[in-house]
């Protein structure tokens, strides 16, 4: 199990994530707004459960790592730490001011929304790389069962990324109206959320 030190880190910055101006939650809100509460609600569910495969991604990858070499495993956090490093400081730069546009979709039963947003989620290469860098470093491999840790790190995820796409669904008419007439608003969840990446790359370079 994980321990409340490893929930108490993990869970707090993985929730400012998911709710960092992005393509996912952005085309959740477009999918709401466009289509109806129902439709956004399915398509963002779909989102948060494409995760898991990044998540079994991440787990078999890391595992076979740290039975191959330990080094390696050092050199996979030093270089998830810059990546996220990186990811900080383009946050810092950015505008924030992306736009909520409708997506005009043809008629669809919800279960195909659900799946199209687990495939939107599924086959983008950055959330995998994300999740490499992202899950490992909050891993405490002297607790034993590492892919045990990162696979309830990776259901954690999974599940607060659903209650908050389940969220930005259901009430996608007023908070996209409310991303868009407040573009401030973007720009500082970017720069929390840049921060946030900047500390914690930071964080995964100098640990032992």
């Amino acid at each position: 199990m994980l321990t409340f030190e490893q929930l108490f880190g993990f869970l707090p910055a993985a929730i400012l994530i998911t709710a960092s101006p992005g393509p996912d939650n952005l085309m959740v809100l477009g999918m709401g707004i466009s289509n109806g509460r129902k439709q956004g609600i399915a398509f963002g569910l779909g989102c948060a459960l494409g995760c898991l495969s990044h998540t079994l991604l991440a787990v078999v990858g890391v595992s076979t790592l740290i039975a191959a070499s330990p080094a390696a495993f050092t050199l996979l956090k030093v270089g998830g730490g810059l990546y996220l490093a990186w990811l900080g400081f383009n946050a810092l730069r950015s505008s924030g001011g992306a736009m909520v546009e409708a997506l005009q979709a043809p008629e669809q039963t919800l279960p195909k929304l659900f799946f199209k947003g687990v495939f939107a989620n599924a086959i983008n290469p950055k959330v995998v790389l994300f999740f490499l860098s992202f899950l490992p470093q909050f891993v405490i491999p002297a607790n034993g069962n590492v892919g045990w840790q990162m696979t309830l790190l990776g259901l954690t995820f999974t599940a607060q990324a659903a209650v908050l796409f389940g969220l930005l669904g259901s009430f996608s008419g007023t908070i996209g109206q409310w991303r868009n007439t407040n573009p401030k608003a973007g720009s500082i969840l970017d720069r929390i959320a840049g921060a946030v990446f900047i500390a914690l790359g930071l964080r995964l370079i100098v640990s032992p």
